[in-house]
């Protein structure tokens, strides 16, 4: 709780009370704490109400005058304003005498422990430091204070700078037998911001030294400090005088309490006791004070940057490795692009050519046939792989939220937006942005993607000035391009920006040799992940895989075979009863096609080779719309014809 002493001045004496209670009532009642016979105060006029760590003063609502004196200033309490928080160094003023001084007085004293100090001189921060250069300056104080001085420029982070700023005090001060570093929490509420961090006590040799206990501190110096913004010598009263010659006369204890300071910003104080010797600080001493505190203010000013700059420098390194880690994680399980066949082994002799240059890049495709791995190859195969490959669905949110998501915002452009945000053109700096579905985009925000690929720049929601990138455009689509610029839904000038350099990822049914080495990849990922080892594939289950169209193309299969893992018993096989029904209704469309028995893949050509026969008759050997009546490419077909040697 906090210790309080009042010091009661009615009718020329003076007394002392310190209440153990938490309620200090004060009257003319004989009942009170404080009983007062004044013709001027109410039987019940107020109470102190003492709580944890603070006390309050209350009017009881008498009519009679409470006041509380604070410097300057002068409160009035009444029927609006009951109640006051008590500080360090109030004076109550009971009666209507209050603002001349004819009337009954109590000071208040906090933290009584350390006798409560009575301010003797005070320095406004404004004039310190002019203070500061103004100190006497004998050849040995200057070595010495080069020599502290030195110490404190040496120290290597915040700990070692306090220690050293707070050994450097007992040096220069020797009347000083503790020192003690207080700094601002900008963490913590404004009432409560300053902490004390490290006390040094004077030991032998005249040399600093941790207690091996917490040493309590007189708040009320380094607050005073704080709310007056000035270099204040303090004394601690050993009568209940309020008088500054009495002080002076008993030859007390003293305690200096200076500001660190950058400009008008006050980022700590250096209060330097004396607690044995009774011995008073003088002005000189406040003096040498401040000399070390114009130093000690930029050295604690730069390490506190520096440890700042240091955290955020991890913070980002932490977060910079996550990203990469995460990103790679994605690529190792996801892999590089699987398959073999010719169509894959012609996507990928494409990626390698563009990959490493600064073309923008179209890459069409079916939903699910995995437009964005394909992105992130071209991210990864080029020089651009250290910085971030950022990815974004153009379909996944509003026009407004997309917009703020591509280009920032500043703060107050729009409600919700508190605070300014980088949008994911500045994110990808120096890397590769990925726009999935572009053709979602709205033909307002395809015109600033205009502006980004013709000139490099971005502009925030809500700011007024452009911002420079450096990022490469891959763009997504499973829609016809051309056919969206003539209906007039996508620009034509960007659809030719976007589309310099265009990939086709073909769908898997026009790769099907790759199905089983991509359902090989998915089961041994998955069979990881959920740590239940599955041994493989039938053979049947492969055929009936191979041969189903999957229409939904590779994504299709990933969640295929993640259910498979799921169904098939532990260290078992996949076989084809664990199948879905769409998949192994393909080897009923098999049988009802009245081929000869045989293996699937037998089976599947037969029917193949029918079914491109009749094509080719139906539309007179036209392979062009042929290939178009299969659903396949002239080219698609051409293969096919080869592989099934019908050509």
């Amino acid at each position: 709780m906090t210790r309080v002493r009042l010091e009661v001045r009615a009718g020329g004496a003076t007394r002392t009370v310190e209440p153990d209670g938490d309620v200090v009532r004060i009257g003319r009642s004989p009942a009170s704490e404080i009983s007062v016979e004044d013709r001027r105060i109410a039987r019940h006029h107020a109470s102190v109400l003492v709580k944890d760590d603070s006390a309050t003063l209350e009017d009881a609502g008498s009519g009679y005058a409470t006041a509380v004196l604070r410097g300057e200033a002068r409160l009035v309490l009444g029927e609006k304003e009951p109640r006051t928080e008590l500080l360090q160094g109030d004076v109550i003023a009971l009666g209507d005498g209050g603002e001349s001084g004819d009337a009954v007085l109590i000071g208040v004293f906090l933290d009584a422990d350390l006798e409560p100090p009575r301010f003797v001189e005070t320095r406004p921060l404004s004039v310190l430091p002019a203070s500061a250069a103004s100190a006497p300056r004998p050849d040995a104080l200057l070595k010495t204070l080069g020599e502290v001085q030195r110490k404190v420029g040496a120290a290597e982070d915040l700990g070692g700078v306090l220690a050293a700023v707070a050994d450097a005090v007992l040096e220069l001060v020797p009347r000083a037998t503790h020192a003690t570093v207080v700094l601002r929490d900008d963490a913590r509420p404004a009432e409560d911001a300053f902490v004390p961090m490290l006390t040094r006590v004077r030991g032998a040799g005249g040399k600093g030294a941790s207690p091996p206990e917490p040493v309590r501190v007189a708040r009320s110096v380094f607050r005073k400090v704080v709310r007056e913004r000035a270099a204040v010598l303090a004394a601690d009263a050993v009568s209940g005088e309020l008088s500054s010659e009495s002080m002076l006369g008993a030859s007390i204890k003293s305690t200096i309490g200076v500001p660190l300071w950058r400009g008008e910003e006050i980022l700590g104080v250096l209060q330097l006791d004396n607690r044995a010797a009774p011995a008073m600080f003088g002005a000189a001493d406040v003096d040498v004070a401040l000399v070390l505190a114009a130093n000690a203010s930029l050295a604690v000013s730069n390490a506190r940057l520096i440890e700042r700059l240091s955290h955020a420098e991890e913070r980002l390194e932490r977060e910079n490795r996550f990203l990469k880690g995460r990103e790679r994680a994605r690529r190792g399980t996801e892999g590089e692009i699987v398959g073999k066949s010719a169509a894959t082994a012609e996507l990928l002799r494409q990626i390698a050519k563009v990959a490493d240059t600064r073309v923008s890049v179209l890459i069409e495709g079916e939903t699910g046939s995995g437009k964005e791995l394909v992105a992130s190859s071209l991210h990864y195969g080029s020089r651009r792989r250290e910085r971030l490959f950022v990815a974004q669905n153009c379909a996944a949110l509003p026009e407004n939220l997309l917009e703020s998501e591509l280009f920032g915002h500043k703060r107050g452009a729009f409600t919700g937006a508190t605070d300014d945000r980088k949008g994911l053109f500045e994110v990808a700096d120096g890397g590769t942005l990925f726009l999935d579905e572009v053709t979602e985009m709205p033909l307002s925000l395809q015109a600033k993607l205009l502006r980004v690929l013709q000139e490099g720049e971005v502009r925030p929601v809500g700011a007024t000035a452009t911002k420079s990138v450096d990022v490469r455009i891959v763009a997504a689509t499973n829609r016809n391009l051309e056919k969206e610029v003539a209906e007039g839904r996508f620009r034509e000038d960007l659809y030719y920006r976007l589309k310099v350099f265009p990939l086709r990822v073909p769908p898997l049914r026009e790769r099907r040799e790759d199905v089983a080495l991509l359902a090989a990849h998915f089961l041994s990922r998955y069979s990881a992940e959920m740590g239940k080892p599955v041994q493989g594939f039938s053979q049947t289950a492969t055929e009936l895989l191979a041969a189903y169209d999957w229409p939904g193309n590779v994504r299709e299969l990933e969640n295929e075979v993640q259910r498979l893992v799921i169904q098939a018993e532990p260290n078992g096989f996949v076989t084809d009863d664990l199948l879905s029904p769409k998949v192994r209704k393909v080897e009923s469309s098999v049988a009802s096609a009245g081929v000869a028995k045989g293996t699937l893949k037998e089976m599947m050509d037969q029917v193949e080779r029918h079914f491109v026969a009749e094509a080719l008759r139906l539309h007179g050997n036209n392979k062009t719309t042929a290939a178009k009546a299969l659903g396949i490419t002239r080219e698609g077909l051409h293969k096919k014809l080869r592989q099934l040697g019908m050509s």
